[in-house]
């Protein structure tokens, strides 16, 4: 890799914010980002090669700081969030039960034996987007929103665990080992940090950070993140997870403001765009072209993830627009197409159409957040100053 290499990654990234801009119909900042890298990748010019491995791992990291941020989002430190819970769960637990038969139906329509990979594909959702685009609407610090924060993020979580192991099925042991592994070092890496944090050195410390632009707590957090995946490298699971685990840990001790402005500019402004970038280009559209029943597979993925989001707010009594919100689908179908190409469990044209409709969910999950918003116009507003980092 080259710093010319570098260059056209970056200028690629830039599509995202340029499509998403000022415009009258913007477009969500990874569809850019995304579509950029297939320009530039295998389903284009073929001017980057994705599979190079310095290329490869800062996409690598790239998408261990998706996860990172998206585990910072997670509500924690909500107050009263154990009573909440429950019923989060149970409605996170409903959409995964509905999940089941519309994947069914979507393997026996498009052939193949990927019926598993569906179902956690259609259960999941997306913190990532879901967070923004509620602070989008001027809803994100509000009671009204909890509910179905709290079922988007168990059911990341949930899905996020299960992917390594739907993708391969014969190392799922050793995978939920590597997972227990992780989550265990996750936890000792809080309490640690919860014993430390009480001292006057640590304090002193961050204090001098803030003055003088250290950013201790930044190089903490990367630490931390890094040291999970390669935990997560070494015991064959998923590095997602790790990430997600390290944003978890933000989140539960509940770092300074700075942290979460510092993390969303590295994040953000680098490695998460040159993700979606190297992601785009791995795909390789012709696969698609190829074979009509992938197109076939985008369209039900697409119904059956609206069809089970909806069905679900119907049932628990939401309103509607809360199920067009949790369609949402962003990392989830990036790690799934991600890992299934470096598994071998999915094939590029498979992949191509899974991120293909987790593509189409974004629009649908703004669209869902603005009638929210109009639907909870009138209600005098509740903050919930607990509410995870900040969202800049």
């Amino acid at each position: 890799m080259t710093f010319g290499t570098l260059t056209l990654i970056v200028l690629a990234g830039l599509c995202g914010p340029l499509l998403g801009g000022p415009t009258r119909f913007p477009t969500p900042v990874v569809v850019g980002e995304i579509l950029a890298g297939m320009a530039i990748g295998a389903s284009g010019l073929q001017l980057i090669d994705a599979t190079e491995p310095t290329v490869d791992l800062l996409g690598q990291v790239g998408f261990a700081m998706l996860m990172l941020a998206a585990g910072m989002h997670v509500p924690i430190t909500t107050p009263n969030l154990m009573q909440r819970l429950p019923r989060a769960a149970r409605s996170a637990g409903l959409a995964a039960a509905l999940a089941i038969p519309a994947a069914i139906a979507t393997t026996a329509l498009t052939g193949g034996n990927h019926t598993a990979v569906y179902a956690v594909l259609l259960s999941g959702g997306s913190a990532a987007v879901v967070l923004p685009s509620l602070h989008e609407v001027g809803l994100l610090r509000r009671a009204e929103s909890l509910p179905i924060v709290l079922q988007i993020a168990v059911a990341d979580l949930v899905a996020i665990i299960a992917v390594p192991i739907v993708l391969q099925p014969s190392h799922a042991l050793r995978t939920a080992l590597g997972s227990l592994a992780v989550g265990a070092a996750a936890t000792l890496v809080y309490l640690v940090a919860r014993m430390i944090d009480r001292s006057s050195t640590v304090a002193t410390l961050r204090q001098l950070s803030a003055s003088r632009g250290w950013a201790l707590d930044l190089r903490a957090a990367l630490i931390v993140l890094f040291a999970l995946c390669s935990l997560a490298v070494q015991s064959e699971t998923s590095i997602l997870i790790a990430g997600l685990s390290a944003g978890l840990v933000v989140s539960a001790l509940g770092g300074p403001h700075r942290l979460s402005t510092q993390v969303i500019g590295i994040a953000q402004g680098f490695f998460v765009p040159l993700f979606f970038v190297v992601l785009g280009a791995r795909i390789d559209l012709s696969a698609l072209s190829d074979r009509p029943s992938l197109l076939l597979l985008i369209a039900m993925l697409v119904v059956a993830n609206v069809a089970t989001h909806l069905a679900t707010a119907w049932l628990t009594r939401r309103p509607v627009a809360e199920g067009l919100l949790a369609t949402a689908q962003l990392g989830l179908p990036a790690a799934i197409a991600t890992l299934g190409l470096e598994t071998g469990a999915l094939d590029p044209g498979r992949a191509a159409a899974i991120v293909a409709a987790g593509l189409v969910s974004l629009p649908l999950a703004a669209l869902g957040a603005r009638l929210l918003h109009r639907h909870h116009r009138h209600s005098p507003p509740q903050r919930l100053p607990g509410l995870g980092p900040q969202i800049q």
